[in-house]
């Protein structure tokens, strides 16, 4: 029988500029948009053509648990604020024995939010943390 291709359990690493910033439990916003123009043909009333135009990219937002990694997004977001400068970084999705599924290039990482967790004595749940970050594109790697 074939191996299961699925993977039941996924974290994802982040590393910016050579900045590990720790794992992930979850990655959401992995995607595109292409702006499409229509273009009516005289002549030809069956369809319109569809030019591609400008690509969008979605905003990449990665949560986790409060961890000593942490202090990572802290200090990056720190060297950010001297001087915010795109850096290209990787996000690898991997299994739990550390195995790795797949893995993005992200060219052109600027951030655009960071939300600290929120301390709850009332509230049994763990403290989460997520950093969204705008880009310029995604290449597999």
């Amino acid at each position: 029988m074939a191996d299961n291709i699925f993977a039941t359990s996924v974290f994802f690493k982040l590393v910016i500029g050579g900045n590990d910033l720790g794992a992930f439990h979850t990655c959401s916003g992995l995607g595109a948009e292409v702006e499409t123009e229509q273009y009516a043909e005289g002549g030809n009333n069956g369809f319109a053509w569809q030019l591609p135009g400008r690509i969008t990219w979605s905003n990449i937002t990665l949560t986790r648990p409060v961890t000593a990694d942490t202090t990572k997004i802290a200090r990056w977001l720190n060297e950010i604020i001297q001087r915010v400068e795109p850096k290209d970084g990787e996000i690898v999705a991997l299994k739990p024995d550390l195995e790795r599924i797949i893995s993005w290039q992200v060219l052109g990482i600027v951030p655009v939010r960071w939300q600290g967790p929120s301390f709850d004595p009332a509230n049994s749940q763990a403290a989460v943390e997520s950093l969204e970050i705008a880009h310029e594109g995604l290449r597999p790697s």
